[in-house]
Formats: structure tokens, C-alpha cells, sequence
């Protein structure tokens, strides 16, 4: 694997990032989360500029896809950019229309983007099924995780079959995808810690500045820097079903352990509206229950590694 982007791959990360400079931010991801609301001035912004096509490209594929969405969820887009970025493109081999939204059959609980989506892809079991969704078929639901949040509940056999194994195909995207979201919000939890610590001082010096602090931040750096390749590599090979799953865990208790440090370093000012901090680590929390959290991604990996069919 080689560790340094070629330059296709550092024109797409300089000019999603520049995309991303004058339409994502902070600020507006808690201005939006105050109504529920969805960025579709974003998610339109990126589909002109090519970026939701990436995956199915004819000189750029799946990883480039990858860099997309650890940016989009680096800068604070609330657009569903793992769904449309990387999953719909692997199941469904197109790009679909709206949001996209990522369930499993049988769980009515409240799912990502889903009151905005116009599309569901569903884990079925072997199948994926797609959904058309309609307005409102998914209420919305206030949460605390800086993410759109609504109850779908679908019917036995909604939609429509993408065809037996298409569910495994889901499953192994969806945890590629989760992985490059929680990189992404690691990063930004990061750089916002690194940040205050340097600004705030006690017994005369930045706290930053004492070798106990160091030592955990830079404990915190190690499992994102973890995270950062395998999900890279995961998306370079194809998403394999362990490469996926074992990134897919890692990233989500790389998650548990950064929001805790992040808020220690911060004290209460973390937990404030005011500080920018929830906007990534209240998103982890969501990232990291996902597709069945850790414990899920954790069996799938043993399963793929020493199970043999």
C-alpha cells in the first residue's frame, strides 16, 4: 500500500476542501441541527463538482470516494455523504437521487438522514432492498447527535431486491463508510482539542504544555492515524469483509476513547452549544452505535477471519 496520495488524489482532496471552505463549517452545522435540518446546498454543491461520482469513475474509484467523505465529515457537512459517496455506488452501482438513507429490516428506531432521504438501502439479510421514500414517511426525531434523525419503519419486503449477496455488499460499505465519517470527526475533534489546550492555561502555562497531557493526546493521534489506514486500505481493496469490519471496529473505539479525552481536556465548556466541540464528538456517539456498534463489527471480523462456509 502506498502511503502518499498520488496527484489525483491530492487535486481531489485540495479541491474538496476548498468546496468545503465555503460551504460546510461549525457554525453551520449547528445552525442546521437546530431545526433538524439537512444541507442539500452542500450535497448539490458536491454534485456538480463531480464528487459524488467518484466511486464509479473511469480514473478515480473507491478510495478517492473514501478521501471525499472523511473531508465532507472532517469540515461538519450534515449531508449523508458515506450513503451516497460509498455505499449506494457499491450496491447499487448508481448514484441515487436525494439523501440516502442506510437501515436495517426489522429495527424501528430512529435511522441517519432519514427524515429528509429520498432513498433507503436496507440490510435484508443476503438481499439489500432499495426504498423510495416519501415525504414524511419518516418523522423526525430531536436528538442530541447533531445529525438529522428520523423513525423509519418499513414493512416485510419494501422496495425493491438488489439481488441475492447484496446484503453482505451493504454491510461491508455501510462499515467502510461509518469508518471514514468517525475518521473524519476524529480529526476535527482533534485539531479543536489541540487548540483550547494550547489557549488555556493553569498554574501560569498552557495545559498543553504538561507531559500528561501530552502523553494521551498523542495516544489519541496513534488510534486515528490506526483508523485512517484501514479504512483507506479497506476502500483501496474493495471493502473485503474483514478489512471492513476490522476498520469499522477500531474506528468506533477509537470514537469512545477520543470523545472522552476530547471533553476531559475541555471540561464543562465542552458540553456547551456554544463550543464547537459537539458538533464532531456528539456525532461520534451516533457514528459509533451504528450498523450494531463495535460488538457487531467485532464478531463480523472473527467470522470473516475463521469461518469458513
Amino acid at each position: 500500500m502506498d502511503f502518499e496520495p498520488g496527484d489525483d488524489q491530492r487535486e481531489v482532496q485540495g479541491a474538496v476542501e476548498a468546496l468545503l471552505g465555503r460551504h460546510a463549517g461549525a457554525e453551520r452545522a449547528a445552525a442546521l441541527d437546530r431545526n433538524s435540518g439537512y444541507d442539500a446546498e452542500l450535497e448539490q454543491a458536491l454534485a456538480e463538482a463531480g464528487f459524488l461520482d467518484l466511486a464509479l469513475g473511469e480514473e478515480t474509484g473507491f478510495l478517492e470516494a473514501e478521501l471525499v467523505v472523511e473531508a465532507v465529515s472532517r469540515a461538519g457537512g450534515a449531508v449523508a455523504i458515506g450513503a451516497a459517496a460509498l455505499v449506494a455506488p457499491a450496491v447499487a452501482e448508481v448514484r441515487l437521487e436525494g439523501p440516502v438513507a442506510l437501515a436495517r429490516a426489522g429495527e424501528g428506531g430512529p435511522v441517519r438522514f432519514a427524515c429528509h432521504a429520498r432513498h433507503a438501502l436496507v440490510d435484508a439479510g443476503d438481499e439489500a432492498r432499495r426504498v423510495r421514500l416519501e415525504p414524511g414517511q419518516a418523522p423526525a426525531v430531536r436528538s442530541n447527535f447533531m445529525y438529522p434523525m428520523g423513525r423509519l419503519a418499513l414493512p416485510d419486503g419494501a422496495g425493491e431486491s438488489l439481488g441475492p449477496g447484496s446484503g453482505e455488499t451493504l454491510r461491508r460499505w455501510w462499515r467502510v463508510s461509518l469508518a471514514a465519517e468517525i475518521v473524519g470527526a476524529l480529526d476535527a475533534c482533534l485539531a479543536v482539542t489541540l487548540d483550547h489546550v494550547k489557549r488555556r492555561r493553569q498554574f501560569g502555562r498552557a495545559i498543553g504544555s504538561f507531559q500528561a497531557v501530552q502523553h494521551r493526546l498523542a495516544e489519541c493521534a496513534v488510534w486515528i492515524e490506526g483508523c485512517r489506514w484501514l479504512v483507506r486500505e479497506a476502500a483501496a481493496r474493495g471493502a473485503p469483509s474483514e478489512a471492513a469490519a476490522t476498520a469499522a471496529a477500531h474506528a468506533a473505539a477509537a470514537a469512545s476513547r477520543v470523545f472522552h479525552e476530547a471533553h476531559q481536556f475541555h471540561g464543562a465548556m465542552g458540553f456547551t452549544r456554544e463550543h464547537p466541540l459537539h458538533v464532531w464528538s456528539m456525532r461520534l456517539q451516533a457514528l459509533r452505535l451504528e450498523a450494531g456498534g463495535v460488538a457487531s463489527h467485532r464478531r463480523a471480523a472473527a467470522r470473516a477471519r475463521w469461518v469458513r462456509r
